[in-house]
Parts: structure tokens; C-alpha cells; sequence
């Protein structure tokens, strides 16, 4: 781990020891059991899934191994329970290191099967995890009623957290710059693809998501996955949706690039200023649906003013032509999660707030609380399922066709950045990194 973010742990630790001892007391545990999990076989093959850590378990432990779990009663110290499997077959994990183990009481174990016996025998116990036989009859498997409140509060990071989401965001804009590169030497997808976890100094399984490398038409699929390994002939866009992790929070980051001057840039260009004036409405207390409808109506005065609707920005949100060419939600919490649980939630004690009418992919409706990190991700697409669809209604009166056949090569456009919702406004993550790394290239 980093120097720094191993400063704030302790006190993350003794905050989220605070959120879970109220949250175990209203669900009446006496303590709970939080598991890291294990890579699961797959199927027909003596071959595992890469080990991807339960949420909840790096939440509390920074370094995640497979097969660890965390012993939490109120009042105590967690207790760790580290597996260091005695094993010829694969290297076992170093023994826990570092400044931010002083936090536990660590218990090494040597085979699997042990790691259950130090769980406690007395009391009322709480499961956090995948359910796995060899802890039946140890606690209730993830219980609503101490999840539900632990999700909602999730939301607000620590100060600790905030450095590792920090830290995430300048590896990802370091690798995204990298990327760029490739593309504009001559990289394919899949070429592109490699340079960026080259730079990141990353594994593809070590990924907090799956990049999402699209040239041209191809930046028209919000999640394609396809990676082509053949250069295209002509380059036209190049979108690219890539993360990166620190201590297992993730930064998930969007840019998209022009391959030339024309109308295509333009719409890049307008669109960063539109991202930027959103980015300029986080803060405490603000309604993320309304972040989700500014964005509307700002894609709106957009697309009219380039020529690619010929309506007012007001009657294209209305009449629903903006979901057209904005058809997702403009984002989503961000944490140990790409996409952060408690999103939807009303409170505490669970509900759903609503979404807007007509945006049902809109994963983000509450009030910000202080310190959350949230997505801002605008996007123009040409998608063809959505232009068919607008063209066999009365929408395709509004929409300048030749304008739309002009861009359809060029697929879309995405800006994405990570932003923290503080007491003086918004804290940009991503524009810090990138200005930062273009700081540290600047001729002197």
C-alpha cells in the first residue's frame, strides 16, 4: 500500500467500527463475520476464477487474500483471520505487513478448514459474503436489516478513502494518457488494450472493470468488449471507459478523442464543457436527479446548436429526443464498487427513491451526503437501434439526418470523471490527475 493512504487507516477503521457496531446493535447481532471468499472452480475443470474480494471484506482489510475473514464484535479490536495455506502446488501469500495491520489482532492459519474454528460459538452472528457451507451454522447469511443501513452509509467516504480513490484516478489517468498514445501511433483495439495495463502496471483480472476500448462506430455500444486486434483502416473516434484500483477502490474514467477537425470534434469539444458545468453542480445536499436532467437539457442546447436536431433544447427533452442520443445515466456512486451500492436507496432502513419518468437506467437518485464520490459521465451517441427507433415516430421530424448519417462512423462520446462532493463544492479527481501527469511532462 501507499504511505499515504496507510496514514488515514486506523482512523477509517475506528469509523467504520463505529457504522457497524450502531448497525449491529439496531439489527439486534452481537457481532459479525465479514469473508473475503474464494475464487470459485469452473465448471467441469479443476480450474478457479480469478479471486475477486468480497466488497464488505475490503472494506476492512486493504491487501485482500483468498479465504481470510474478519471477526468484528463491538467494543474489541477486529480480529483477522489470515489463511497462508501450507501449499507446493501455488505460492502462498506473504504474512500481512505494513502500518495498517497494527489495527488488528491477526490469527494465521494454515489450512482452510481451520479459519471457520476461530469463529465465535456464543451469541448472535452475522454472515457478510458468499454463502459457503464451511460457515453454515456459524450466523445468518447477510441480513437485510444490518445491510441495509451499512449500504446507506457507505455512500460518504472517509478521508482514507478519498486518498485511495485519489490514487486510483492518477494510475488510471496515467495509463489513459498511454492509451492515447497508442491509438494515435497507429494501435489497434486490442494493441491499445495491452498498452493500458501495460501502464497501469496491471494484470487484465486486476482490473476494477473491463476496459472498454472502441474506435469509430464501435464507440456506439455503451459497453463494447470486443477489442478488434486488426487496426481499421480509417480512424475516425477512439472512446475509451478504463479504471484502475488502489487498495481495492476503484477510479473508472471516460474520455473520448478525435481522430481530426470537423464536426465530430466539435461535439467532443462542446460536450467537456457541458461535463465541466456538471462536474460544477456536485455538492452536499444536491439531488442527483436533478444532475441527471440538467444534463438532459444541456445535451439538448448541444446537439441543437450543432445542427444534429432541429428543435429547441426544451422541446427535445420533453418529447424524449434527448434519450435518443443519451439513452444511460449520467452516473452512479463510486467506491469498492464501480458501480457503489446504495444508489437507489431511501434510507437507512431501505426503500427505493424514484427515478425520473422515462430514465430507467438512472443508477443514482439520492441527496449527496458530504464526502461521497460520484460518476459524471454525459455521453452523445449515434446508436442505430435507438436512431430506428426515433425514425419511425414523429421524433424523426426533429432530428437534421444528414447531419446524424455524418457522425453515425464516429459512434459516440463519453467524458467521465470521478468527483467527491464536499463542503466547498465539488473535488474533481480525474482533472487533478490528468493536470497533474501533464505537470509532470512540461519542459522546465
Amino acid at each position: 500500500m501507499d504511505p499515504a493512504p496507510v496514514a488515514r487507516f486506523a482512523e477509517h477503521l475506528d469509523e467504520v467500527s463505529r457504522r457497524t457496531a450502531a448497525a449491529l446493535e439496531r439489527a439486534r447481532f452481537d457481532g459479525v463475520l465479514v469473508l473475503a471468499g474464494s475464487p470459485p472452480m469452473q465448471f467441469g475443470d479443476d480450474l478457479p476464477y480469478p479471486f475477486k474480494a468480497h466488497p464488505w471484506f475490503k472494506l476492512w482489510v486493504p491487501e485482500p487474500e483468498p479465504g481470510c475473514a474478519v471477526c468484528f464484535r463491538p467494543g474489541r479490536p477486529p480480529r483477522l483471520i489470515f489463511l497462508q495455506e501450507t501449499d507446493f502446488w501455488h505460492q502462498p501469500p506473504a504474512l500481512p505487513g505494513g502500518d495498517w495491520v497494527r489495527s488488528f489482532d491477526v490469527v494465521i492459519v494454515h489450512r482452510a478448514d481451520e479459519v471457520p474454528l476461530h469463529a465465535p460459538r456464543t451469541g448472535r452472528w452475522a454472515l457478510l459474503g458468499a454463502p459457503d457451507p464451511a460457515w453454515d451454522g456459524l450466523g445468518t447469511w447477510n441480513p437485510p436489516a444490518l445491510l441495509r443501513p451499512l449500504e446507506w452509509e457507505r455512500a460518504a467516504k472517509t478521508p482514507y478513502e478519498i486518498e485511495c480513490l485519489r490514487r486510483a484516478s492518477l494510475r488510471g489517468a496515467a495509463a489513459h494518457l498511454a492509451a492515447e498514445r497508442a491509438y494515435r501511433g497507429g494501435a489497434s483495439e486490442y494493441e491499445v488494450h495491452l498498452e493500458y495495463c501495460r501502464a497501469a502496471s496491471l494484470r487484465e483480472e486486476e482490473l476494477p472493470y473491463n476496459n472498454i476500448i472502441a474506435f469509430n462506430e464501435h464507440a456506439a455500444v455503451l459497453h463494447y468488449q470486443r477489442l478488434e486486434r486488426q487496426a481499421p483502416m480509417t480512424r475516425r473516434s477512439f472512446l475509451i471507459d478504463a479504471g484502475a484500483p488502489c487498495a481495492g477502490y476503484a477510479s473508472d474514467i471516460t474520455r473520448t478523442h478525435s481522430a481530426g477537425a470537423g464536426l465530430f470534434a466539435d461535439l467532443v469539444a462542446g460536450l467537456d464543457d457541458v461535463q465541466r458545468d456538471l462536474v460544477g453542480m456536485i455538492r452536499p445536499g444536491v439531488d442527483y436527479r436533478e444532475v441527471h436532467l440538467e444534463a438532459h437539457r444541456r445535451i439538448g442546447h448541444l446537439l441543437a446548436e450543432a445542427g444534429v436536431i432541429r428543435t429547441a433544447a426544451e422541446e427535445a427533452v420533453e418529447r424524449g429526443l434527448t434519450r435518443t442520443f443519451f439513452p444511460h445515466g449520467v452516473g452512479h456512486l463510486l467506491g469498492l464498487q464501480v458501480h457503489d451500492v446504495g444508489g437507489l436507496m431511501a434510507g437507512p432502513e431501505g426503500g427505493e427513491r424514484s427515478r425520473p419518468e422515462g430514465h430507467p437506467w438512472l443508477r443514482l437518485t439520492r441527496e449527496l451526503p458530504e464526502g461521497c464520490a460520484v460518476t459524471v459521465e454525459p455521453g452523445v451517441y449515434f446508436i442505430e437501434t435507438l436512431l430506428a427507433a426515433a425514425a419511425a415516430d414523429e421524433r424523426r421530424m426533429l432530428i437534421q439526418w444528414a447531419s446524424v448519417d455524418a457522425l453515425r462512423p464516429c459512434g459516440g462520446i463519453r467524458i467521465e470523471d470521478n468527483v467527491v462532493a464536499t463542503p466547498s463544492g465539488s473535488l474533481n479527481l480525474t482533472r487533478q490527475a490528468f493536470a497533474r501527469h501533464a505537470a509532470d511532462v512540461a519542459p522546465s
